[in-house]
């Protein structure tokens, strides 16, 4: 259509016309960070059962973890410490792997994994601990390693449990989430002789597209974007700072991956760095795995498996160097 001059198409009404649509569209079009519930609403049952819905199976647990802890069985005392009852989404066995021929007189080391479903190689570096590294502490130390916390999460590919509870926020008495409260009764009778406690978590990137906008989501909260930290960082226990031991992890995993720096607020993940690649969090206040007992050595790793500079089996080692080396310090420090 040929352009029509001022005289034809006056453009004043023109102008008053979008200065009158733009704001309209901004007000009755705003931003939606999450596809379920109502913004700045927590979620009731109805949001949290559309939200389980929508929550696939996509990777097995026993094929990918139960088979292998059937494997140590020779080598191992396996515990089955409890089930998960999830309805029409299944039943989950929980176990533990202990050191055959438990002494009394030896430290006890605990290292759990797979807290959060989703953060696979917390899950498969334990696992690949006990099949190649364990051995190396009998006679030195006892072991109980917890591969897997929560399965559910694991073949959903998911920080949840299928009540929408993180179960990393959930380590305290009357523990809303079963993992959670499992896991609370397995440790009971070490709670005090545990010397050393490791949790093998990841940070991903999917946390902050998936998981960060869902939790604002479920607690009727804004979605406030921040910044996925690019490489391997430690939890220390703001309670119990021990800035020696996370030392020497961080010393022994920057052989098989990269540290993650600091952001230019000098923090990572929005909490400041104490020291190359170490923040600290309050973890028996926040109900947190690795407050869940009274061991003065404890630590969570974060891996990062989106890194263009890691692969899968870098990541599996980094926790394996990790618990190694958080063992050994253990070890040498009565």
């Amino acid at each position: 259509m040929p352009w029509h001059p001022p005289a034809a198409r006056p453009r004043a009404p023109v102008k008053v016309l979008l200065l009158f649509v733009i704001p309209c569209i901004a007000m009755t079009a705003p931003a939606r960070f999450y596809p379920i519930g109502t913004p700045g609403q927590p979620w009731g049952a109805a949001e949290k059962a559309e939200w389980r819905a929508r929550q696939t199976v996509q990777r097995s647990y026993a094929a990918d973890v139960v088979t292998v802890i059937d494997r140590l069985r020779g080598r191992f005392d396996v515990e089955s410490y409890g089930e998960l009852d999830y309805g029409t989404d299944g039943r989950y066995p929980l176990f533990a792997v202990r050191s055959r021929n438990w002494n009394p007189d030896l430290p006890v080391m605990l290292v759990t994994g797979g807290v959060h479903g989703y953060e696979t190689s917390g899950v498969h570096g334990a696992l690949q601990f006990l099949e190649q590294r364990a051995a190396d502490y009998a006679g030195r130390a006892n072991l109980l390693v917890v591969p897997c916390v929560s399965p559910w999460g694991y073949e959903r590919i998911h920080r949840w449990n299928a009540d929408a509870i993180d179960p990393n926020r959930s380590f305290r008495d009357n523990s809303p989430a079963q993992e959670s409260a499992a896991l609370i009764r397995l440790v009971a009778p070490i709670r005090d002789l545990a010397r050393m406690h490791i949790d093998l978590h990841e940070t991903t990137d999917t946390d902050e597209s998936e998981f960060r906008p869902a939790l604002a989501a479920r607690d009727g909260k804004p979605f406030e974007p921040g910044e996925i930290p690019d490489g391997f960082y430690l939890v220390d226990d703001s309670g119990n700072p021990q800035p020696d031991f996370q030392r020497a992890v961080i010393a022994a995993v920057e052989q098989v991956t990269h540290i993650a720096p600091a952001d230019a607020n000098g923090e990572i993940i929005g909490s400041p760095v104490v020291a190359p690649g170490v923040i600290e969090y309050a973890f028996k206040p926040l109900g947190l795995c690795a407050g869940v007992t009274n061991a003065r050595y404890t630590t969570t790793t974060e891996v990062y498996p989106d890194s263009p500079k890691a692969t899968p089996a870098q990541c599996n080692d980094a926790q394996v160097a990790a618990v190694c080396a958080a063992i050994d310090y253990a070890l040498a420090h009565a």
